[in-house]
């Protein structure tokens, strides 16, 4: 029960017990003062009645008698007369039925008041006459003691509302502060630090509220300045110093990650032999600033046409991995490219188009990091060699379908329901329990097995996006897949879902229909968050006022805050695959163990993602995560469960 149920409670008991008592002094007092004026009155008129009688029993005048007697009767509250003459023993009795008007049986039932009788000898001097009972009419009483008790009542039951109602609204306002407090405990046991909470004017919680408050602010600048960590210690180990752009070892990292998605793209390579002239000419200064205007100018240009992560990989190496782009995107992107390097030139005093040299080669089909590194160096030294400003790698391997035999295909597998599911476990740590089951499609077209990541590049690139999602989503009910396993399942969202608000609308409906929502989890990538973090707010509120879970996937792949952490409380988070090659001897493991520190630091639980090998999961164990999954455990067929 609630402090205020339990204050409310008290104060409410105590008002009943003050009005039952002043009812009860009012109902007793009440009923004496009746008693009494009943006694009194019943006193008055046997001693009237009494000298009346006198002068008709003195002459033995019986039909006076009995007028007078009629007149007394009729006009008072008196329920028998009874006379009796002493000189013959006649007697005569008069009655009134107890019937009284106005006072509900069950009240008179109750016998609050004894049977009244006065009895008196009425005598002429010496001789006595005649003898005189009355008995009272309890009547008046009654009347008078129901009219004054449910006059009583009524007063008191406003009395009551009244007092009621002013102590709720009084100690809501009392324990607001309170109430604050409590709010406020709450939201920092779940790591939500929002603004200070106003000072109250009451001196106990005054300071339990500046308590709270510092509590709160010293959590807040410890998520901080973990928060700060991290982006020195990627600034120290993945951030090239000159150039201000990622260096070789963020580019490995997370070309293995791209390279294990299903994504298209290509990864371009680029020797700049003219800042050795730049060098040899004004110096390392200049050379040092030039590389800094040309990371610059490389970056605005380019992230116009498509994402892609520029890294400064050697001296006068460059590498740039374009993560989703078709052939004729990749094309402009190079020719933009070539245009931004031949202005720099020009500004730096060398000519264009000379000691220069590009490779590229695009990602066809199932590749390692080893093949397209390979494919991307030999066109590069074949550019050299041939001292061309660029080389494609040229390859036999041709692309499934164009772009219109693709959308046909994923369209008529969405609309007919065509993709076969496997899923793959995420294991505790601690045993071998499941915390959730990761769902993956492919798809069979003719006698061909198209994995996702074949057709995935084609669902971003024509939108398609959202209708699959709905359609993995449908799975779940159509195939009962919740009904297979206990276990949780989580499905990867695409990009175009996140921020589409017809996607939103219905999953908001999906979910609310399903019975089974506590038990349907949602990964949403982390480049999503930073690219519409509205959007994914509002996705990630409507997954949770459902009863779902979602978490963020490829968690310290992007570079920035991790404050949106705290924004949208994800349940877990799944590191990139990047970190789970990163060896104990290097740098790169202070980074991986602070990213793990924000997101336990916030009660989220961390999934290690990648594992191969039982080695690369001990390498875990110190960093305290959660779970982890990867080809340790490889992905099974559905129906094999």
């Amino acid at each position: 029960m609630t402090l205020f149920r339990q204050i409310y409670s008290l104060l409410f008991g105590l008002f009943l017990l003050v009005v039952a008592s002043l009812g009860y002094v009012q109902f007793t007092q009440t009923q004496n003062f009746l008693t009494k004026q009943m006694e009194s009155d019943l006193n008055n008129t046997s001693n009237s009645l009494g000298i009346m009688l006198i002068p008709d029993l003195e002459a033995g005048d019986i039909v006076g008698a009995e007028t007078l007697i009629n007149v007394i009767f009729e006009g008072g509250y008196y329920q028998q007369v009874k006379l009796t003459w002493l000189v013959d023993g006649k007697q005569q009795v008069w009655e009134n039925p107890v019937n009284i008007q106005g006072v509900p049986q069950w009240f008179i039932d109750l016998d609050f008041f004894e049977t009244i009788k006065k009895e008196s000898t009425i005598t002429s001097g010496w001789i006595q006459l005649a003898r005189l009972e009355i008995t009272a009419h309890p009547g008046f009483g009654y009347h008078e003691l129901w009219g004054t008790m449910t006059n009583a009542i009524l007063v008191f039951s406003i009395l009551f509302l009244i007092a009621i109602v002013c102590a709720r609204v009084g100690l809501t306002w009392i324990l607001r502060p309170l109430h604050e407090i409590a709010e406020h405990a709450k939201n920092i046991a779940q790591r939500k630090f929002g603004p200070d909470m106003k000072v109250p004017k009451t001196m106990e919680l005054k300071s339990v509220v500046l308590a709270f408050n510092s509590m709160s602010d010293q959590l807040k600048q410890i998520f901080n300045s973990l928060d700060e960590e991290v982006g020195e210690l990627r600034k120290k180990n993945l951030i090239d110093q000159v150039s201000g752009l990622p260096n070789r070892q963020y580019m490995m990292g997370h070309l293995s990650s791209w390279l294990s998605e299903p994504k298209s793209g290509a990864l371009v390579m680029a020797k700049f032999d003219w800042l050795e002239e730049v060098h040899s000419k004004y110096g390392y200064q200049v050379r040092d600033e030039t590389i800094k205007l040309l990371s610059q100018k490389m970056k605005e240009h380019l992230d116009v046409i498509t994402p892609s992560v520029i890294a400064r990989i050697a001296a006068y190496e460059f590498a740039f991995l374009i993560s989703s782009a078709e052939h004729e995107q990749t094309s402009k992107y190079l020719q933009t490219l070539i245009r931004t390097i031949n202005q720099e030139m020009s500004k730096a005093g060398c000519k264009p188009n000379e000691n220069f040299s590009i490779g590229i080669a695009e990602r066809i089909g199932q590749m390692s990091v080893t093949d397209i590194l390979a494919q991307t160096d030999n066109a590069l030294q074949k550019a050299i060699k041939e001292d061309k400003v660029f080389h494609w790698f040229e390859t036999n391997e041709k692309q499934l379908f164009t772009r219109e035999q693709w959308r046909e295909h994923l369209s008529n597998a969405i609309n007919n329901r065509q993709f076969k599911f496997k899923w793959q476990p995420v294991h505790l740590n601690d045993g071998d329990s499941i915390t959730q089951r990761e769902l993956y499609c492919q798809l069979e077209i003719g006698d061909k097995t198209i994995h996702a990541g074949q057709f995935m590049p084609y669902v971003e690139l024509l939108s398609l996006g959202a209708l699959l999602d709905k359609c993995l989503i449908e799975t779940l009910t159509t195939q009962k897949l919740l009904e297979r396993n206990y276990e949780p399942i989580a499905i990867n969202l695409t990009f175009h879902s996140l921020s589409d608000p017809k996607f939103h609308e219905w999953l908001n409906g999906f979910l609310r229909a399903s019975s089974l929502s506590e038990r349907i989890c949602f990964d949403i990538p982390e480049a999503g968050v930073y690219s519409d973090p509205d959007s994914c707010e509002a996705l990630c509120t409507i997954i949770r006022d459902n009863g779902a879970h979602f978490g963020i996937d490829h968690f310290g792949r992007q570079f920035g805050s991790m404050a949106y952490l705290q924004t949208l409380r994800p349940s877990y988070v799944k590191l990139d695959q990047s970190f789970a090659y990163y060896d104990e001897s290097e740098h790169s493991s202070e980074l991986c163990r602070a990213l793990i520190n924000v997101a336990r630091g916030l009660d989220i639980q961390v999934i290690v993602t990648g594992i191969e090998e039982k080695q690369q999961l001990e390498r875990f164990v110190p960093l305290k995560t959660s779970a982890y999954m990867g080809y340790i455990n490889p992905p099974v067929e559905v129906e094999e469960i």
